[in-house]
């Protein structure tokens, strides 16, 4: 949107600033910092047109604009909110406000609307609209600047020193704004000397210092970076933050209480070499260790003719026997444990609904590694110690909650452990902590995302990043909840309880399959029928064994999970391998009239069809013939027309046909129809056997 380029600017023989090269793109925030006389103050008023600049260019859109009138860039969508407010002390409220919208000659309906706007957004200017300007407080003014700004509707919103003299509380409530303002689409470049403030508000960042820009980047990074923080904060520490070089500038309120924040949780290995000899040391431990402190492991080994010396190399994993969910269940309550008593510091248990439970024991080692593998998710989520995790996942005695919470700790991030449900206490966290992290089902997340589109707050919350697990979602599920969480950044965690919990791989940034962390256990793709290796790409069972795991080691564990492995190297240049989301499950696939279907391939049809919404159901009944009959219940997508239904019923069961080869009756409700879940949705009922299943 802004282009600045060779920028210089002289008062008098005095020059502010020195070939200035500068971005910024339209929908971001972008920063300014320095201390006091680093020119950034003059920057902003050359751009708005308040100081003419003596050399390079200023571009709006690509068009040159230097030089043009305050007037005439208000007109072309830009205002600016001034350092020290500079509001009319002998004017109200209101007065105030319409000079805003002068330079646009508004109808007077118009204005009238602006101003309602302006009052929602701050309430106590609504209610001192008749109050001379000059007798409201610092933090008043500061709001009636930055609605005085907002009056043009600007395209491009410059606010000069906004937390100038105000107190922590009231500086708190002007960001807050500031980024509501942000999460609604307009593009905002701030000045501020309080550097922890604005980079922490911002996407990217420019730092001055004598009238030169010295640094520039990504907000977080900068902020982050510890050679810049060296050289920003110079003496301080938290015992004396105000030896800062920029104490008073605000510098002084970064965390600086966690050494830890900077730590890095991915894996030293420099080479697929290097990975496989970590590979194999981990697997001729992994067997000697259950070999040894496990009978249920012993008898298994020996059976298969396999001893503790026999593996070699990563190849012998094949020999090695198979330990399912039935191993599991015959040795509650304590299966597969490896360790004596007095070295278990932990249980923790699947939530299956069938049967004994799955239970799984853990050392402190086991939950160190854990923790470790769960803050590298983190890590490759780009969460930091800046943010603020909104935890809506069970907590008990199952791994999820305890897993994400532990995680987000270790990466120094504030935790907020709400647990699953209680969707009035989540909305309200989410707006009055601002959390910028919300980790849940795909489910409990599509749940709260609807509830934030029907409360029309999604300006009004923090959230950036959505991590989620537990089950599968389709695309149109990701990007519906992406859209109505304001444009949230979505990413799927793998894990089970059996392989210690959640955080055991993670879709990076380029959002292109999952990462898993195999410096921490093997992955095959074996044929669920055959159990025979799969060549990479194609479709098949999980199969897991651990490298480290003290309490309940993995040997050759059917995950049913159904995946495939990702050959060719991520585009992020992470050395870990990657394998595909979660397609299904070997023991829960749908077969209908000799055809095997996943959930996910139902999934993957409706996401084509526009017009469908996101939540359905699968109805599988057996008739008096002994036919099976598949109903398959599907929303309409939100504002989609009833009368539409025959057609989108039409183009649903005509690409079921064409890509499934079945033929199911179709049954399209309104949305908001089908019930939501804080937890899984249950999306298959299948009826056709009625017996008891043993």
């Amino acid at each position: 949107m802004l282009t600045i380029k060779n920028l210089t600017a002289h008062y008098g023989a005095a020059q502010a600033l020195f070939g200035i090269d500068m971005e910024v793109g339209a929908g971001q925030t972008v920063a300014l910092v320095g201390a006091n006389g680093a020119g950034k103050s003059t920057l902003l008023k050359c751009v708005m047109g308040l100081v003419r600049p003596t050399g390079g260019e200023i571009l709006l859109d690509g068009k040159t604009v230097t030089g043009s009138s305050p007037a005439r860039m208000v007109r072309h969508g830009l205002a600016l909110s001034p350092e020290g407010r500079e509001v009319f002390a002998q004017l109200s409220v209101l007065e105030n406000l319409q000079l805003g919208a002068i330079p646009l000659s508004l109808a007077k309906a118009e204005e009238t609307r602006r101003m309602e706007e302006i009052f929602a957004r701050f309430p106590k200017l609504k209610e001192r609209r008749q109050q001379l300007a000059g007798t409201l407080s610092g933090g008043e003014q500061q709001m009636l600047a930055m609605g005085r700004a907002l009056m043009a509707a600007p395209r491009l919103l410059l606010l000069d020193e906004p937390s100038l003299g105000l107190a922590p509380l009231i500086t708190d409530e002007i960001f807050s704004i500031i980024h509501q303002l942000a999460r609604a689409g307009t593009t905002i470049l701030i000045v501020e000397q309080n550097a922890a403030r604005a980079l922490s508000a911002s996407d990217t960042a420019y730092l001055l210092a004598g009238g030169n820009i010295v640094e520039q980047g990504n907000s977080r990074d900068l902020l982050l970076d510890p050679s810049l923080r060296a050289a920003f904060l110079g003496a301080a520490s938290q015992d004396n933050p105000s030896a800062s070089r920029l104490g008073a500038a605000g510098l002084t309120n970064i965390r600086l209480e966690k050494p830890p924040m900077h730590k890095n949780f991915m894996p030293s290995f420099n080479s697929e070499e290097e990975l496989k000899a970590h590979q194999l040391q981990g697997l001729q431990w992994t067997v000697r260790h259950a070999f040894e402190g496990s009978p249920a492991y012993r008898a298994k080994l020996e059976a298969a003719g396999v001893t503790p010396d026999s593996i070699q190399s990563l190849d012998d994993l094949k020999r090695l026997p198979f330990t399912t969910t039935d191993d599991l269940r015959d040795g509650y309550p304590f299966p597969l444990k490896s360790v004596p008593f007095e070295q278990l510091v932990r249980v923790h248990a699947s939530s299956g609904t069938t049967g004994k439970r799955k239970v799984l024991c853990y050392t402190q080692k086991d939950l160190d590694d854990w923790t470790d593998m769960f803050a590298r998710c983190y890590q490759s989520a780009g969460v930091n110690s800046l943010d603020r995790v909104q935890i809506a996942v069970g907590y008990g005695v199952w791994t999820a909650g305890m897993g994400f919470q532990l995680g987000c700790e270790k990466v120094g991030a504030l935790a907020v452990p709400v647990g699953p449900g209680n969707i009035d206490m989540h909305i309200q966290f989410l707006l009055d902590f601002q959390s910028t992290v919300f980790c849940s089902t795909a489910s409990m997340a599509l749940l709260m995302a609807e509830e934030i589109h029907k409360r029309g707050i999604a300006d009004k919350i923090a959230i950036k990043k959505i991590i989620y697990g537990s089950e599968r979602s389709s695309r149109s599920m990701r990007k519906k909840i992406s859209e109505l969480f304001g444009g949230a950044e979505l990413f799927d965690i793998t894990g089970l309880t059996e392989l210690y919990g959640p955080g055991t791989g993670i879709e990076c940034s380029d959002h292109d399959c999952i990462h898993y962390w195999s410096d921490y256990y093997l992955l095959e793709i074996l044929d669920p029928q055959t159990l025979q290796p799969l060549p990479d790409g194609e479709w098949g069972e999980m199969v897991i064994t651990t490298l480290c795991k003290e309490g309940s080691p993995l040997i050759r564990y059917r995950t049913r999970d159904i995946t495939r492995i990702i050959p060719e190297p991520c585009t992020c240049g992470s050395i870990m391998p990657r394998h595909s989301r979660i397609k299904g499950r070997s023991d829960d696939t749908i077969k209908f009239r000799g055809v095997n279907i996943y959930p996910s391939s139902i999934d993957t049809i409706l996401s084509s069809v526009p017009g469908l919404g996101s939540e359905y159901q699968i109805h599988l009944t057996r008739g008096d013939g002994g036919r099976d009959n598949l109903r398959l219940v599907i929303e309409r997508a939100e504002g989609v027309a009833a009368g539409r239904g025959p057609e989108l019923a039409h183009e649903a069961g005509h690409q079921i046909k064409k890509q499934l080869m079945v033929t199911v009756d179709l049954e399209l409700v309104d949305y908001g129809a089908l019930p939501r879940s804080d937890r899984k949705s249950q999306r298959v009922f299948d009826s056709r056997i009625q017996d008891e299943i043993v």
